[in-house]
């Protein structure tokens, strides 16, 4: 519960509102973590936000977060430059456990950069990218190196673009791949909650189990242990059970709409 005091590396401007900020820890110890977990991170003085972990779990002295300013807190987070100092507590969740459409690629990162790294285990890694417009786009950069790979495909697509664009136009689910072998497919989703509903049901009508099918769930999440009920979804506690869940379990979680 006690946070720990971090310093501000470097900022990277991902969009107009969103950045990636890493962090090193003050004490020198690195915080252990899982792709899919998050922390409860702030600025002092503007209180702390649930951020998934973005950076690569094999560099645990680095912690990395995409941020979106939306409020307060985050925008504090989202102005912050090299030097500031952040608390952090953490990490917390279930993460994807892989490994021994919009700013939800940022949780996927640190999986997709598991799986690329075991290459016995995953040997064929798709990643489908969907955002709101090209400008909206994240991690533009690795997005070229990632195309670049012959061991991934990405399909980026976005939802409305002028003329510039010269990429695909339309939903996420327009850009799942053809064919696939439901008994050896691991699919793992995040972002808005319709959208994550309707690629699952696109998936599970192709073959896969609804259990092979993890989503990451967003809640208000406050203390990040399961004590304050904020993030609370019917019988589970998201900071606790999640935030990654199996499809199976939230299914009939996600059809109830304002749950």
């Amino acid at each position: 519960m006690l946070p720990r005091r971090f310093e501000v590396r470097r900022v990277r401007r991902e969009t107009a509102d969103t950045v990636t900020v890493e962090l090193s820890p003050s004490d020198g110890r690195p915080l252990a973590f899982a792709a899919g977990q998050f922390t409860m991170v702030g600025c002092p003085t503007f209180g702390e936000v649930p951020i998934s972990i973005s950076g690569d779990p094999a560099r645990a002295e680095r912690l990395v977060h995409t941020v979106r300013g939306v409020g307060d807190a985050t925008w504090a987070l989202a102005r912050c430059r090299p030097g500031d100092p952040v608390l952090v507590r953490g990490p917390y969740g279930r993460g994807w456990q892989v490994a021994a459409g919009g700013i939800g690629l940022a949780p996927l990162r640190p999986a997709l950069v598991e799986m690329l790294a075991d290459r016995d285990r995953y040997r064929r890694v798709t990643l489908v990218y969907g955002s709101r417009s090209p400008a909206d786009l994240l991690y533009r950069s690795e997005l070229e190196g990632w195309r670049s790979r012959p061991d991934l495909d990405v399909a980026v697509t976005v939802d409305g673009a002028d003329a510039s664009w010269s990429g695909h136009v339309g939903l996420v689910t327009t850009m799942l791949p053809q064919t696939l072998d439901p008994a050896r497919t691991l699919a793992l989703l995040c972002g808005p909650e319709v959208m994550m509903r309707l690629v699952a049901d696109a998936l599970i009508s192709r073959g896969l189990a609804p259990s092979a099918v993890r989503v990451s769930m967003e809640r208000n999440m406050k203390c990040g242990v399961g004590l304050c009920g904020h993030c609370q979804l019917r019988e589970l506690f998201v900071c606790l059970d999640g935030p990654v869940l199996g499809y199976d379990r939230v299914a009939s979680i996600l059809t109830t709409r304002g749950l």
